[in-house]
């Protein structure tokens, strides 16, 4: 395998446990592979905003209810505080999100900010807009370069002739380990960068393991 390092954008929203999973697996890909991942903000609220109304209820509320704050506390700590610090609040964040289940709120948001060594009043950008625009972008950035019909997260990596290679997911439960992770990602990056693939899927038969 080459040695020249790669800068992996990866487009999350700590909401998604699926992303979550999936996120764990690239820091298991960072120490197998000479990759480096830059954490970056997209959204499930923005992603379904002009068809809230045909989800399902459920869902519906969830994206109306919980999916805002921590994305936009995650946007402003970066917009204040730097690129550097958005893998620690999401790893804090998603610790406490799905490996511990806490309920998804200011709460659990402050917890998560002292975990990752940010100021606590972070949480009052939680239900403003100040960074929607910055948000947005993030977002956009992430989903045009693969399309509406998929969700967070979105992997976009440097290709073999220079051309950007992204794609959704891989969606995957429990997250692989050692060789196990450098496989997925060598198999991911070469079917992803196969012209004209599209998509490999079967149905979920299980649940996110955060082991």
């Amino acid at each position: 395998m080459s040695e020249t390092r790669t800068t992996a954008d990866f487009y999350f929203d700590p909401l998604c446990p699926w992303a979550w999973m999936t996120s764990r697996w690239m820091l298991e890909v960072e120490q197998v592979r000479p990759v480096d991942v830059r954490w970056k903000v997209m959204s499930l609220a923005v992603l379904n905003e002009n068809k809230i109304d045909e989800l399902p209820e459920q869902y519906r509320e969830l994206l109306e209810t919980k999916a805002w704050g921590p994305v936009r506390v995650v946007t402003a700590a970066q917009q204040l505080h730097g690129d550097e610090v958005v893998g620690k609040l999401y790893t804090a964040l998603g610790n406490r999100f799905h490996n511990n289940g806490e309920e998804v709120g200011r709460e659990a948001i402050i917890g998560a900010l002292k975990d990752a060594g940010l100021p606590e009043d972070l949480i009052d950008y939680a239900d403003k807009d100040t960074y929607d625009t910055e948000l947005r972008a993030s977002h956009a950035e992430g989903i045009d370069k693969v399309g509406q019909d998929v969700g967070t997260p979105v992997i976009a990596v440097p290709g073999p002739d220079g051309d950007e290679v992204a794609f959704f997911g891989p969606v995957v439960t429990p997250t692989p380990r050692g060789d196990a992770a450098a496989r997925l990602w060598d198999g991911t990056l070469l079917v992803a960068s196969t012209p004209g693939f599209y998509e490999i899927k079967r149905t979920r038969t299980a649940a996110p393991s955060f082991e």
